[in-house]
Order: C-alpha cells, then structure tokens, then sequence
C-alpha cells in the first residue's frame, strides 16, 4: 500500500497552503494547526510532514513552537522541513521533536554540511527535499531555482545514505491538477528502492491510486484534504492506517 501523509504549512503559526510555491498567493484553512494534526492523529494517521515557510523565507527555523506542540499532544512521526540551515536549526528542531527532518535548500547550498547530517544521524532521519521546477531544483521556499539536474542532485545524494526523497513538483502544487506521474516513474526507473515520496498536484484518491501503481512508496497530499476533495477516512483505508 501507498503511504498517504497529509501536510500542514505553515505561516505567522497557522495552517495555510500555497499554490505553485507562490507566497502571495497562500489560503488558510486554520488558526490552529495543533487542532488539525489532533484529526489526523484522531483518523489513524501516523505521519506528517511539518513545513515551516516562515523558516523557509527567513533561512533559520520559525515555527519551532508549533511543532512542539503537535509533536507532545499527538503521536504523529513528524518530518520537518523549512529554514534548516545550519546546526542549531537541526538541533532545535530534533528538540522540539521532529522524528526526521528534510533538508531541501542546504542540501544544494552546503552540500558538506547535509552530508555530515546523514552520516551523524542516518537515512532514517535525514530526509532528502527534491523540490524542482522543470527539472531543476529550487531552493529557497521555491524563490529561487538553481543550476541543478534533478537526477543528478539526487543521485549525489544517494550515493551518500539517502534513502528518502520527497520530491515536490512545483508547477502541480497546490493546483489540484494531479501529480507529475511521469516525473516519479522515472525517478523510480533511475533508483530502485529509493523512498520517493510524491508531492504537488494531488487532486482526488484516484490520482493517489494512481501514483499507488505507478509503484510510487509514499505521496503527500494538502490542500484536496483541506477542501474535502479527499475524504480523511478515505485516505486512511487506502493507506491501511484507517481506524
């Protein structure tokens, strides 16, 4: 079965999504994103992927509280991404209790200094943040795109210990237009048995069925949950977590 992990971003500690990485064009679907995660915690699910856009525009870790919070009054196996640039974010946020972080921006801007995360701390703890435009990484909460393949950064990478990747189409993001199936089937034809966890475009439960056969592991999906496109229970049968 696909893993389903439901996303909560997150700006000024609210509950918000964004359409095409595009921070002037953001919605919020709650003043709480502790209330939130309490659902998701309530209907089965048992991950979540915590972003802090807020860290991710500033470059340092924001939103710490929040995921303290969700973190002592649920528990979900929170992966945090947003604004881990260095040491002190990724203590703060292990700290605060994330399970695993994911370093998207460090990860191509100080390439030694990623590396020195996975091997101190392991694959299981150190995700790969893959989030491209047109194949290309971008960086920055998505401000900005780098000079950088996205086969080839991945594959430094792996080479290195990573074993999970969430890779993120920016284009499909927050577009309910469905996911990017030929860009995770080639992802999977270039590194089997990688973790590639799908993100961006999700629009209904058939395109998670589809991504499902597609031999996709994992998919993330946010604002078709928000906006009742997809059923909570619904996903958590599909992901064999339902209660």
């Amino acid at each position: 079965m696909i893993e389903v992990i439901p996303a909560i971003d997150l700006i000024d500690g609210k509950c918000v999504r964004l359409a095409q990485g595009d921070y002037s064009r953001k919605t919020v679907y709650s003043e709480n994103p502790v209330e939130v995660a309490k659902r998701f915690a309530a209907a089965g699910i048992r991950r979540l992927h915590l972003v802090d856009l807020d860290g991710a525009k500033a470059q340092h870790i924001v939103n710490h509280r929040v995921l303290y919070d969700i973190a002592r009054q649920t528990p979900l196996c929170i992966d945090f991404g947003g604004g881990l640039k260095t040491d002190n974010d990724l203590r703060i946020a292990f700290e605060n209790g994330a399970a695993m972080v994911t370093g998207g921006s460090i990860a191509v801007k100080e390439a030694e200094t990623f590396t020195r995360w996975i091997t101190a701390h392991g694959p299981e703890k150190i995700l790969l943040g893959a989030d491209t435009r047109d194949r290309k990484i971008a960086v920055n909460g998505w401000t900005e795109t780098a000079d950088l393949e996205l086969i080839p950064f991945i594959r430094f990478y792996h080479d290195r210990g990573i074993r999970q990747v969430v890779c993120t189409d920016i284009s499909r993001d927050g577009m309910l237009q469905g996911p990017a199936l030929s860009l995770y089937r080639q992802l999977l034809e270039h590194f089997p048995g990688l973790y590639v966890i799908a993100s961006g475009g999700v629009a209904s439960t058939a395109d998670i069925l589809a991504l499902q056969e597609a031999g996709v592991p994992a998919v993330i999906t946010g604002k078709a949950l928000y906006e009742g496109k997809i059923n909570l229970k619904e996903l958590t049968r599909i992901s064999g977590t339902g209660q």
